[in-house]
């Protein structure tokens, strides 16, 4: 299973799976590779997110941490 880790502009706020993602957090999506990853972002957060990232991203710059989006979904 891969990660792609995602994160959002200034006015970007999404509610997902019961967690809030915004600006000050990047959010985890476990995938199957990278398109997959891009695939399942859009389908979260629509396009209103900023990056995608196969590797985690410097977290001075997001200080709610890494939140996981997809923690019970497997790889299919």
């Amino acid at each position: 299973m891969a990660k792609l880790y995602i994160t959002f502009g200034q006015i970007h706020t999404h509610s997902v799976n019961g967690k809030t993602f915004d600006k000050g957090s990047v959010a985890l999506v476990n995938c199957k590779d990278y398109t997959d990853g891009r695939r399942r972002a859009f389908e979260y957060f629509d396009d209103k997110w900023a990056f995608a990232y196969q590797g985690k991203p410097d977290m001075s710059f997001f200080p709610r941490g890494v939140i996981e989006v997809n923690p019970d979904e497997n790889d299919s």
